[in-house]
């Protein structure tokens, strides 16, 4: 299945069901190989971000969500491994501060996205402020609306300003997830990674995924679409963002700002 099957530009008619977590429509075949395609693409893509960040003219921005364990970390060391720490940034939100919820729920997201130049990636993001409030009815019906509907006006001025945006929801099974958490506990190495509150969101399984399908309904455009992510394969789901942003690039055409003449008589002593 081509990547436009799981690009979303338009709520309508979209329902998560209809993709199968466990699916991997891009596999070359065998584990192997899928993960010399990642490292040959990670190195592809270090190279366009040299480019980018040359040309600063303009930004790029990438969303990952998903539920607990569906591998938001784990992507952006399988596929930004190769890339330069000069032009990009990570960024992981967690709970809101007291002086963040002060403000409105976008300012604290408008002051992490890229500058000029760069590559920024948002380890969660905004999307949790009509995510876990929903769920948990922190918000009523009538407030998710209007933060989707600020949302996409948000989303409709960073691009109109210059930046790119890609948003990929990394679509675990609820089965996958009890086996990732199962591991970390049977892993006395991993302990550091559990934490008990991913128990209690995941007794909401049918309520979060209730409200990412809304979610992606109401905020995806073809401006800034949304890619929904087979991820119960740790590889897979690598190889699928790596070629996301393969194609990103391959739309953007990033161009190294033009010679400067009055350096070829230049000389160093």
């Amino acid at each position: 299945m081509p990547l436009d099957d799981f690009r979303i530009t338009s709520g309508k008619r979209f329902r998560l069901a209809d993709f199968d977590p466990g699916s991997k429509p891009l596999s070359c075949g065998k584990k192997e190989e899928d993960l010399a395609r990642i490292i040959e693409l990670s190195n592809a893509l270090d190279a366009q971000q040299d480019i980018f960040y040359a040309e600063h003219r303009r930004r790029l921005l990438v969303v990952l969500q998903g539920m607990d364990t569906s591998g938001k970390d784990g992507t952006v060391r399988g596929v930004f491994r190769s890339f330069d720490p000069l032009g990009i940034r990570v960024v992981g939100f967690k709970s809101p501060s007291p002086e963040e919820l002060a403000r409105d729920f976008l300012w604290r997201i408008h002051l992490q996205v890229p500058k000029t130049g760069e590559i920024v990636v948002f380890n969660r993001s905004h999307y949790e402020d009509v995510l876990i409030t929903r769920v948990h009815n922190w918000i009523d019906a009538a407030e998710c609306e209007r933060r989707f509907r600020q949302i996409r006006d948000f989303e409709s001025m960073l691009t109109e300003t210059g930046t790119t945006i890609v948003k990929c929801f990394l679509h675990i099974s609820r089965d996958e997830q009890k086996a990732r958490l199962e591991a970390r506990l049977a892993d006395p190495e991993k302990h550091w990674k559990f934490d008990t509150n991913d128990l209690a969101q995941r007794k909401h399984w049918k309520a979060y995924m209730d409200a990412y399908e809304a979610a992606i309904m109401a905020t995806s455009t073809p401006e800034c679409p949304w890619y929904v992510v087979p991820a119960d394969s740790k590889t897979h789901r690598n190889l699928m963002v790596a070629e996301i942003l393969t194609r990103v690039f391959e739309d953007l055409k990033p161009a190294y700002p033009p010679a400067r003449p009055e350096l070829a008589s230049t000389k160093v002593d």
